[in-house]
């Protein structure tokens, strides 16, 4: 039986995948999901994906509508919905679990929808929309916003300004920029984020430190999550490990707010040591 592949290699592989030029979306989400689940064969995994574009190849075939194509083979043909029921679930943030389970939250649905779209050529985008992850197929004026979280629900104007109240408040407004698109990077991070608060708020602080470390991988300028990390490392009692992530948060980050708060929590830490 193979051995489990470790985090650092999983590190290693990420950071590879990262140097990519594009991203392959659904690789790397792969590669988060394995920090978790350490024995999943992702060749099968992989197999899976491919089969999701191969099917979408053929459901496209005779029709001019890449959203009905889409539709048809994720969400009828392999009963992919939004895991409306269990949304706090850990495993609907986990691309693995997500195929595993067919369920799942926006951005991980987004991640196989995006996949499925791509690897048939088509121009797909997930959206820079706050509280609900959206996608974005086509572009100019034949561009069509879907949600696949409500199994690629095709979204107007008024349906986007009504989902952006209901996330974010009464008084949201649309605006042009909830139309820009969200880098690769970006969408990894937000599925990323989504594993670290929920693994904080179940107290699963082992988990929330492989979330931010990978985050900080997927973006090292961003300092704080180390701040983050230093804070989680400090309660798991890693305090040496904290005072040195800080210590780098001081050295290099060009905001002086998080500057003196990194200093505020060594000066803390240091005295616990003493």
């Amino acid at each position: 039986m193979k051995p489990p592949v470790t985090p650092e290699a999983l590190y290693r592989a990420l950071d590879r995948e990262l140097a990519r030029a594009p991203i392959d979306l659904a690789e790397a989400a792969l590669l988060l999901a394995a920090l978790d689940c350490p024995e999943a064969r992702l060749d099968d995994y992989r197999a899976h994906l491919d089969t999701l574009a191969s099917d979408v190849g053929v459901a496209a075939e005779g029709i001019d509508d890449p959203v009905a194509a889409l539709n048809t083979v994720l969400f009828d043909r392999h009963g992919y919905d939004g895991a409306r029921e269990s949304y706090d679930d850990l495993d609907n943030v986990n691309l693995i679990r997500v195929i595993d389970r067919r369920r799942g939250l926006p951005v991980s649905l987004s991640i196989l929808y995006l996949h499925a779209a791509r690897a048939r050529g088509w121009s797909a985008a997930g959206l820079n929309f706050p509280g609900h992850f959206l996608v974005r197929v086509g572009d100019g004026a034949g561009r069509v916003i879907v949600d696949p979280f409500h199994r690629g629900r095709r979204l107007s104007p008024e349906r986007m300004r009504a989902l952006l109240k209901k996330t974010n408040g009464p008084d949201a407004e649309l605006r042009p920029e909830h139309y820009d698109a969200a880098s690769d990077r970006a969408v990894l991070l937000r599925l990323q984020n989504n594993v670290k608060l929920r693994a904080v708020q179940g107290q699963d602080y082992d988990r929330a430190i492989r979330a931010l470390t990978a985050m900080i991988h997927l973006a090292p300028d961003r300092f704080e999550n180390h701040c983050d990390i230093a804070m989680l490392h400090a309660h798991r009692g890693n305090v040496i490990t904290a005072i040195e992530v800080l210590e780098t948060v001081i050295a290099q980050s060009p905001d002086a707010t998080l500057r003196q708060r990194a200093t505020g929590l060594l000066t803390t830490l240091r005295r616990r040591l003493n």
